[in-house]
């Protein structure tokens, strides 16, 4: 039996007179990762935000390793984010900054360790993702896959237990989709990291995904693995991961949060 990492139970969360999330369950076990699939609008990117605590749920509540992260305070929110990871479309690289200095930004600025500690684990996550020849670059150097991998690095820095995903293949060709698709796995694999990813890759979804949940219409759907999803007889799920643009999936005006996601 897997024990449960992040949970979501019965989330509720309305914007104005917009109800995004309504009733939303979701269960993310230790180690796998967590796809989440769904058109705009259907509140992928608030979920994301409630893990983290960004938001609040109007109902319902958010667990993480059993500790409520709904309404927790501020203290209790800061040690939960402290084992997450976040890499956002962009890579949200300061572009005054090398790769290396990117990377040890977070301790630098949050832990206690020596700046000797700090090379160590600076160095060991840029070789790790095979980035050292671009070390002493600046961002705008680098290319696009590149930096979201400067991202990853980064976000493994503190040793997270958990990573958050927005469309991290977002802008990029197939081949470097797959490399950042082998380091999801790599990650899952060796280092044993729970992952939420975000995506509308549907190649990505189902090549790293241990399971996927479906959102529409602001509610769960379907949860399943790559092929469960892929042989569901659902008409919207079919109408959604073929593309096809006539089926009975009712096309939503977007997420009025989606480009506050990275905030």
């Amino acid at each position: 039996m897997h024990q449960t990492m992040i949970e979501l139970k019965a989330v509720k969360k309305r914007f104005g007179a917009r109800e995004i999330l309504r009733g939303v369950d979701i269960d993310i076990r230790r180690g796998e990762t967590m796809v989440l699939l769904g058109g705009s609008g259907t509140g992928k990117s608030v979920t994301i935000r409630h893990i983290i605590g960004l938001l609040e749920p109007d109902e319902g509540e958010v667990r993480v390793d059993g500790h409520l992260m709904s309404g927790a305070t501020k203290n209790t929110k800061t040690k939960l984010r402290a084992r997450m990871g976040v890499l956002f479309q962009s890579g949200a690289l300061i572009n005054w900054l090398t790769v290396y200095e990117n990377v040890a930004l977070p301790l630098r600025e949050t832990s206690k360790k020596t700046p000797k500690e700090i090379d160590e684990i600076v160095r060991e996550k840029i070789a790790w993702l095979g980035l050292t020849p671009a070390m002493n670059l600046l961002p705008d150097k680098i290319s696009g896959g590149m930096k979201k991998r400067v991202g990853v690095a980064r976000a493994l820095t503190t040793q997270p237990e958990i990573i958050l995903y927005d469309e991290p293949t977002s802008g990029l060709d197939p081949v470097m989709s797959q490399v950042l698709n082998e380091l999801n796995n790599r990650l899952r694999d060796e280092l044993k990291v729970t992952q939420v990813v975000v995506t509308h890759d549907m190649n990505s979804a189902f090549t790293i995904a241990d399971r996927i949940t479906f959102l529409y219409q602001g509610k769960v759907r379907c949860v399943g693995t790559p092929r469960d999803i892929q042989e569901s007889t659902d008409p919207v799920v079919q109408q959604f991961i073929k593309g096809e643009t006539v089926g009975p999936m009712q096309i939503d005006a977007g997420d009025p949060t989606a480009k506050k996601a990275d905030s």
